[in-house]
């Protein structure tokens, strides 16, 4: 009776040291990149302050410290225009002789400027033309073809509140405000109806995307929480934003990056499987249930996440002294150090040395969770997260045998994350439909970014060839990485 008191008590203080932390701590286990660089941002600027009064105060190593900001500031880009300034003598006569003076050379510099985003009103003018002889008609040219009929905005400028939206998460009524700035009033429920028809015409986009990556033989998935409006009852209800993920980069493959994200009302297991209809090989994920029904047909092999997995143990090990989830720790450590020196390398490369390295890791670290299951209560936090790991043991493992398999969901979860920021700022979506528009347009942003292609230019080029006709027989050269290699034969 005692023992198991003691077992019950001990199993309400990891309940508490949990919710502590979940209420006052971090949530990430590292500390966000984004987070530190703002630490960082601090440092440099007091450090830029203090050299900017030793130049005041001490001018004698004036010249110095220029030569090494000089050195560290790297190099303009050769593409951007660049706009000559000639600072010249007044008068060209030597003062000693009054000889004229020649030229024997000049100092050149260049200063990064910035020149102010400026709207600008483009006018187009047809016209019109009549025969005087037969007076039959009048002959003009057609008009060009708009995104938003009978509207302000060219491709361009919707793009750019597209990319403000969803790249750079400012919400509507910010980008009103900043708009106003410069004179221009737009309400924010005209931006809203540009996003909604850019989000018609870009859907083709999305939904073909979404069945190329199904087409892949190996994909992330994960899903977050999106908030959405529900006028019927004041107040906002959970609606869910599936994201699939396609990344081969770690072992070289040839097969561009990708994510889609899908906008469904619930978390139903029915949704994974409507999404990856088709989907056959390996799908790497965290250890939600539902994803069991999906692997069920036998198309599907599931591929579990280290990283979920490490979180159990590190949720123990990070309130206080925990000596096993600690040494759990250390031999997942093991793993991902393994994972470090083979990246990058061939699939085969990865799988031979998995093979002779990770599999024995594999194995004793098996042995101890199953020795240490035994010897501690079946009712604690550290049982579950051990049972949590066996209970998954197969997919977690089969990175082994398969070098195109990560150790980790990290790809999609870094794809999740902008998401994350998104919804922050926006709190959440107005409706069912505006999430679906939040996936189709994310979706293919975070492409874009994901093959360094700058989203803005890709809208607008993607958009004026759309409303221009654009053959849906050729749809796939207006996905972002088709976009990419046109832009690289055009620099050629």
């Amino acid at each position: 009776m005692l023992l198991a008191e003691r077992c019950e008590s001990e199993r309400l203080r990891q309940i508490i040291k949990e919710l502590q932390r979940h209420r006052f701590g971090r949530r990430a286990e590292t500390l966000p990149e984004d987070q530190m660089l703002l630490g960082l941002e601090d440092v440099e600027q007091v450090a830029a302050y203090g050299e900017t009064a030793l130049d005041i105060s001490a001018p004698e190593g004036r010249e110095v410290r220029v030569r090494t900001r000089r050195g560290n500031r790297g190099a303009l880009p050769t593409h951007l225009p660049r706009i000559e300034v000639v600072v010249d003598i007044e008068g060209k006569t030597c003062p000693c002789c009054q000889g004229e003076l020649h030229r024997i050379g000049e100092d050149r510099s260049e200063r990064l400027d910035l020149v102010p985003a400026q709207f600008r009103i483009l006018v187009t003018r047809r016209p019109k033309y009549a025969c005087r002889a037969c007076e039959d008609g009048v002959m003009q040219a057609p008009a060009p073809a708009r995104l938003i009929e009978g509207g302000l905005p060219t491709e361009a400028t919707v793009a750019q509140v597209l990319v403000s939206k969803y790249a750079d998460h400012l919400p509507l009524y910010r980008q009103a405000q900043i708009y106003a700035r410069q004179g221009i009033e737009l309400d924010r429920s005209t931006l809203a109806d540009w996003v909604g028809q850019a989000a018609f015409h870009l859907r083709p986009l999305h939904e073909r995307l979404l069945g190329k990556l199904r087409r892949r033989p190996k994909l992330f998935a994960d899903e977050t929480t999106m908030p959405v409006l529900d006028p019927g009852r004041g107040r906002t209800k959970t609606g869910q934003l599936w994201a699939y993920a396609a990344d081969d980069q770690p072992w070289g493959g040839a097969d561009p990056p990708g994510v889609a994200y899908v906008y469904a009302p619930d978390r139903k297991a029915d949704r994974p499987i409507a999404h990856l209809a088709g989907f056959k090989g390996i799908l790497q994920v965290d250890g939600y249930a539902g994803y069991g029904k999906l692997a069920e047909r036998g198309d599907v092999q599931l591929a579990f996440c280290w990283s979920h997995m490490r979180r159990n143990f590190y949720e123990l090990a990070a309130p206080g002294p925990a000596p096993i989830a600690g040494e759990a720790l250390k031999h997942i450590a093991e793993f991902y150090a393994i994972e470090k020196d083979i990246r990058g390398r061939s699939a085969e490369e990865r799988c031979l040395v998995r093979q002779q390295k990770s599999r024995p890791l594999a194995e004793a670290f098996e042995q101890w969770l199953r020795a240490k299951l035994a010897l501690i209560s079946q009712k604690g936090k550290l049982a579950d997260a051990i049972r949590y790991a066996l209970s998954r043991w197969e997919g977690l493992t089969r990175f082994i045998d398969d070098g195109h398999i990560e150790l980790d969901n990290n790809a999609v979860e870094r794809s999740i994350r902008p998401i994350t920021l998104n919804r922050k700022n926006a709190l959440f979506a107005g409706s069912d439909g505006g999430a679906e528009h939040w996936a189709i347009i994310a979706s293919l942003v975070e492409t874009c970014k994901l093959s360094d292609v700058d989203p803005l230019a890709y809208l607008t080029d993607a958009l004026t060839r759309i409303v221009n006709g654009h053959p849906n027989s050729d749809i796939d050269q207006l996905l972002p990485w088709a976009y990419y290699r046109h832009e690289l034969k055009a620099v050629a």
